[in-house]
Order: structure tokens, then sequence, then C-alpha cells
């Protein structure tokens, strides 16, 4: 991932885990956190997350609104659809 800032194993985040906090909270920083080698979460702020969720219902409604220009207005019943 090219927007981590840093990465940390979980055991060294036990043992700084309010100083990383702080450092996604306030200074912004992506921080992916490590188990056995392999990256399994990464921790953000708070702006990041709801710029995240901002950004994807935005793409939601803008599939809706593709969605239903596209629409023809003929419906499959799902017998039929089954049937094909």
């Amino acid at each position: 991932m090219d927007s981590l800032t840093t990465e940390i194993a979980t055991r060294e985040l036990r043992g700084q885990l309010s100083d990383v906090l702080s450092r996604a909270r306030y200074a912004g920083e992506r921080i992916g956190v490590t188990r056995n080698g392999r990256l399994a979460a990464v921790l953000v702020s708070v702006a990041d997350m709801e710029a995240l969720e901002a950004f994807e219902a935005a793409q939601d409604v803008a599939a809706y609104r593709d969605a239903k220009a596209a629409d023809d207005g003929q419906r499959v019943s799902l017998k039929d659809l089954r049937r094909d």
C-alpha cells in the first residue's frame, strides 16, 4: 500500500498504542499493523474514515444514477431468469 506512512507489528503496537493512536489522530498518519510479517489492519484517523465513507456514498449514488439512466423499463421475473 503506497499510502501507508509506516508499519508496526502487533507486538510493538501493544507497548506503543497510545503513541500510535495519537499519530493517526493528530498527524493523520496511516499506520499498517502487521501480524506474522503480513499486513493485517490499518489505523487511520476519524477524518480519513469519514472521507472514505463519503467517497463510497458518492460512488453508490453515481452508480445508481447510471443504472437508472440505462434502465429500459423491461423486467425479467425470477422464474424466467432461472429458466434461462
